[in-house]
């Protein structure tokens, strides 16, 4: 599976971004999808996930309420709503899939290259 992450950009505080994940290969039904991110200086972290077999979603507390995350399997397409973003929402944004809707890290088998988000107060 390749994955590949587009969306990103320079917004200002309490503007929105959809950030899009598109996958090439067989079988992306089966496979729970993940966001993580990257702020500067820090290390991956965990924003949400989606479950592949009855599209159970999971979020990150600091992102609860503000970003939802969706799929689309007929497109192979994974998407990432960021609603009222903040600063602190500033990172390098991954996705990911796996076999399993974990919030870490080393769950998930492939990964985009990842798109920057820059939110300027």
């Amino acid at each position: 599976v390749q994955l590949r992450a587009s969306g990103g950009g320079l917004v200002q505080a309490g503007g929105s971004l959809r950030l899009s994940c598109v996958a090439s290969g067989r079988a992306f039904s089966r496979y729970s999808m993940g966001w993580f991110r990257r702020p500067p200086g820090k290390e991956r972290e965990f924003v949400a996930a989606i479950r592949w077999n009855d599209g159970n979603t999971y979020y990150a507390d600091s992102v609860k309420g503000r970003f939802t995350i969706s799929r689309d399997n007929a497109k192979n397409t994974v998407y990432l709503q960021m609603n009222s973003l903040k600063p602190e929402d500033t990172a390098v944004y991954y996705c990911a899939a796996g076999p399993h809707c974990g919030l870490f890290v080393y769950e998930y088998d492939y990964w985009g290259q990842g798109t920057q988000v820059t939110v300027s107060s």
